[in-house]
């Protein structure tokens, strides 16, 4: 909150805009949780898309993503508004949505969905800033915050099942525009920290791509994140083909991304102890059996239980797989490791799997999907074991020298 000088003390001063920056990842993250595990049913069921056609839109949001942050980026250094920029984002996204809601033209549908995601793509990438800015000038903890962005995805999609399930499946746009009103609300009261997201892309570029084990992990991400992200897509399906309902769905988003809290607060202990590639390894190893699981057509209650595996696929896997890009890329460059890896895995990964998946479903089933994801997955975890086999013998070898 604003605070003014001489009202609090300095350890107020230093607390106070906690609470507005876990309030805004709550509606970040719900309006995500409200609007994208849904989004494939209301095309499905009220627009009566196939799924081929579902697929290239979904995937349509991923690839404008990446040529837009950039854009973004030279935005908020050119303007030195960050704030500014992130609440505007924020409102013309809620306000963007509406539209699909005016229109089942499948081609300005598409373009609904690029216009969307083009302001989207400001929204992560600002707000993460403007928090670890924040939390290094404070020696605060990001992952405190950003758990709660979490908690809003799987509160927020398991009370849109219930909402969608009596009030139909177009509710989920009312309710995406009104959360991210009250997020951009919020943002206002973050604190205004100065950040810079420009890349250094020619030298950046050039440097990484030289480095061995930094193009092995961008394909693993490929291979892992991007079933991860292309679930969210496809998971309501999953639920309703195994004859569950569009208010089931929610439940199962609830199970699954609240499992990810308890995880994600663990996260640094479990680098610690095991090793950043054990702990990448182990999460793409749990996600790849579990599409698995789900191109068996398990029963529902199974389906329940194995959500739960997602603290340890996607809870475990974002902090620990940040870190070892943090970790193997020169500082001078890092901003730029990061994006890249990024783009490579919500990204690239996020489009090739979402757009893949969708003439799955419409060929065969969303069953056969969800096996595509597992065999790529278990290839990304057969790259992480050779990244670590590696290492390890980089760590024998030195020691003998020594």
């Amino acid at each position: 909150m604003p605070v003014r000088s001489g009202t609090v003390t300095p350890c107020q001063r230093k607390t106070l805009p906690d609470v507005p920056i876990r309030l805004f990842f709550v509606c970040l993250y719900a309006g995500f949780g409200i609007l994208f595990p849904l989004l494939s049913v209301y095309l499905q069921q009220e627009v009566r898309l196939s799924g081929t056609q579902i697929g290239l839109l979904m995937s349509i949001g991923p690839i404008v993503m990446i040529i837009a942050q950039p854009l973004w980026g030279v935005v908020c250094d050119v303007s030195q508004r960050s704030k500014v920029v992130l609440i505007t984002a924020m409102m013309l996204t809620g306000l963007t949505a509406v539209g699909f809601v005016l229109t089942r033209d499948y081609p300005f549908m598409l373009g609904i969905m690029a216009l969307l995601s083009f302001f989207q793509a400001a929204l992560v990438p600002i707000s993460d800033s403007l928090t670890m800015s924040y939390v290094r000038r404070t020696d605060g903890d990001y992952g405190r915050f950003r758990l709660w962005g979490a908690v809003g995805f799987a509160v927020a999609a398991y009370v849109m099942g219930m909402a969608a399930q009596w009030w139909g499946v177009s509710v989920i746009f009312v309710a995406f525009t009104l959360t991210m009103g009250i997020g951009a609300w919020m943002a206002g009261y973050m604190p205004d920290e100065r950040v810079s997201l420009k890349l250094n892309l020619r030298e950046g570029l050039s440097r990484l791509l030289r480095n061995r084990r930094y193009v092995l992990f961008l394909l693993a991400a490929f291979c892992i994140m991007g079933p991860i992200q292309a679930n969210n897509a496809y998971f309501s399906l999953l639920i309703q083909s195994l004859g569950g309902t569009v208010a089931a769905s929610g439940l199962g988003f609830l199970l699954a991304a609240g499992s990810e809290v308890p995880f994600m607060l663990r996260a640094q202990a479990w680098i610690k102890r095991h090793g950043i590639l054990a702990v990448v390894l182990l999460s793409a190893l749990v996600a790849g059996m579990r599409w698995g699981l789900y191109f068996m057509e398990p029963p529902l209650w199974l389906v329940y239980v194995s959500t739960l595996l997602q603290g340890v696929s996607t809870g475990l896997f974002i902090p620990a797989a940040l870190a070892y890009v943090v970790d193997i890329t020169p500082r001078d460059v890092r901003l730029t490791g990061v994006a890249l890896y990024t783009s490579m895995g919500n990204g690239l990964g996020n489009w090739f799997f979402t757009f893949l998946g969708g003439v799955m479903i419409d060929r065969f089933s969303v069953f056969t999907a969800y096996l595509f994801f597992g065999l790529l997955t278990m290839f990304g975890a057969g790259v992480i074991w050779t990244l670590r086999i590696g290492e390890r013998r980089e760590i024998k070898g030195d020691s003998a020298r020594g």
